[in-house]
């Protein structure tokens, strides 16, 4: 009796510690995880046997699928950028919330300064330069980071 305790007991544990969820991203890569949150732009969940958290950014993922349910929830759409045209729909991402997706490209350059125009104007236009750069090379995300001298660093991302 003992020994159908213990395997009813082993079981059960199993269940309890297996993975509940699977995160398909964008690149069709699926993750077997156990879903903790989505919250500010990001999706926390660990993996089997660990309680550490991990995150990645909700722009890798396209759904989260409960595996007893069969449920999914779709989390984001994938964004295809073909030319310069598509700039439009080049993400400006903070590099926190890059997490997940692959670095394709990296390149410097100027801020754009017109005389007389307010900064959020002038940092509207370097980043509207900026997101024409990388939707001529097919890059759906883009995270810049400007420097006091003047200077910005742009990160280009993809699935």
């Amino acid at each position: 009796m003992k020994i159908l305790y213990f395997t009813l007991a082993m079981l059960f544990a199993n269940i309890a510690i297996s993975q509940t969820h699977q995160i398909t991203k964008h690149n069709g890569e699926q993750l077997d995880v156990n879903f903790i949150k989505n919250e500010n732009g990001l999706i926390y969940y660990s993996l089997n046997g660990s309680s550490e958290e991990v995150k990645i950014s909700k722009y890798a993922v396209s759904q989260i699928t409960n595996k007893q349910t069969k449920q999914t929830q779709k989390i984001s759409d994938k964004i295809i950028v073909d030319s310069k045209d598509d700039y439009k729909m080049v993400t400006v991402l903070p590099q926190e919330k890059t997490i997940g997706l692959k670095q394709a490209a990296s390149f410097t350059g100027v801020s754009t300064r017109t005389k007389g125009e307010p900064p959020i104007a002038n940092q509207k236009q370097t980043a509207m330069r900026i997101k024409s750069k990388s939707a001529s090379n097919g890059y759906p995300f883009v995270s810049i980071i400007e420097k006091a001298d003047g200077k910005y660093e742009a990160v280009s991302y993809v699935y």
